[in-house]
């Protein structure tokens, strides 16, 4: 039996993506670019396993936004928010299964680019996105920030929550859905760790004891 992607070589593993037997080749040079791999399947996590880390020269430096610092101690300080944010990015995936690690990373960058904005002029200004699944994704973390200040002025009277704060937690992420994902056009390494932290029927509400236990510097 040949492979049922390129009909040249033998067939050697069942492939759920295409519901079919293929080469080890083709598993290799077409995985999470042509084929939507399923996040169980045992090829996608072996290959996961010994994956090298991507270098430094793969990443475009101003798609990091090294010009915004983040300390040790913001982390500690806004763990909170820092949560309310991963989650709000599990629940859009799981809104969304056709949702990749691309469409979240240009969410997030979206949305870094608008406070940063903010910041340094004062201007509102949204950032184009590609997709109406890549609006959803920034609109859920909108939502999050919204309820995040609601339940500041509640408890305390006041929102202590600054653009400054929220622009540093979205380049936070940002920055770990870089160094978690693949880079492969369909790679949901990014998703799979944020609803390893998030399962679908997980409570928004974490105890505090949780979420410093949960945040993991990229």
């Amino acid at each position: 039996m040949s492979c049922a992607i390129c009909e040249i070589r033998k067939e050697k593993r069942f492939c759920p993506a295409v519901h079919g037997r293929i080469c080890p080749q083709c598993c290799g040079e077409q995985r999470e670019v042509t084929l939507d791999c399923p996040s169980d399947c045992p090829y996608l996590q072996q290959a996961r396993e010994h994956e090298k880390p991507r270098s430094a020269e793969q990443f475009d430096r101003a798609s990091l936004f090294l010009q915004v610092e983040i300390s040790e101690q913001f982390t500690y300080e806004r763990e909170h928010l820092l949560m309310g944010l991963s989650y709000a990015l599990a629940q859009a995936a799981h809104a969304d299964r056709n949702l990749n690690d691309r469409d979240l990373i240009a969410a997030l960058s979206a949305m870094c680019t608008r406070y940063e904005r903010l910041m340094n002029s004062g201007l509102h200004y949204d950032q184009p996105l590609a997709s109406p699944a890549q609006h959803a994704a920034a609109a859920q973390l909108e939502e999050m920030l919204k309820e995040f200040r609601d339940a500041e002025q509640k408890q305390l009277g006041h929102s202590t929550l600054r653009d400054s704060d929220v622009l540093k937690a979205l380049v936070f992420l940002l920055r770990m859905g870089h160094a978690r994902t693949s880079g492969r056009p369909k790679s949901r390494a990014f998703i799979d760790f944020l609803f390893a932290q998030f399962p679908e029927k997980q409570s928004a509400v974490i105890a505090p004891q949780e979420a410093g236990s949960r945040i993991i510097v990229p």
